[in-house]
């Protein structure tokens, strides 16, 4: 995927109603790109890094032929959609409705 692309997806997933930013981090847990402020990309990214090995794993030991491809939490607050891939894993938090 050519940068242009990486740049065209990006924008079309902060145009989405509720979302609040996106981050990528490698599989070092290291932020690549992110539209959060600092602190928020550190937190998000050293915590979700963690989570996702997690469930990765918890994937792995109950079925070793399956993989996890995403998942998403929903707070009273937010909505934390994570897709984990073999080089990086994009994070988008998003607002939940208050409805």
């Amino acid at each position: 995927m050519s940068q242009a692309e990486v740049d065209d997806t990006l924008k079309r997933i902060q145009e989405h109603k509720g979302v609040q930013g996106f981050l990528i981090i490698n599989n070092d847990g290291i932020p690549i790109r992110s539209s959060l402020d600092s602190t928020l990309t550190q937190q998000y990214a050293a915590l979700i890094k963690s989570l996702s090995d997690k469930a990765r794993s918890a994937i792995r030991d109950i079925d070793p032929t399956n993989e996890l491809v995403f998942f998403r939490m929903r707070t009273k607050k937010h909505e934390i959609l994570v897709a984990p891939d073999k080089e990086y894993t994009m994070i988008v938090l998003q607002a939940t409705d208050a409805s």
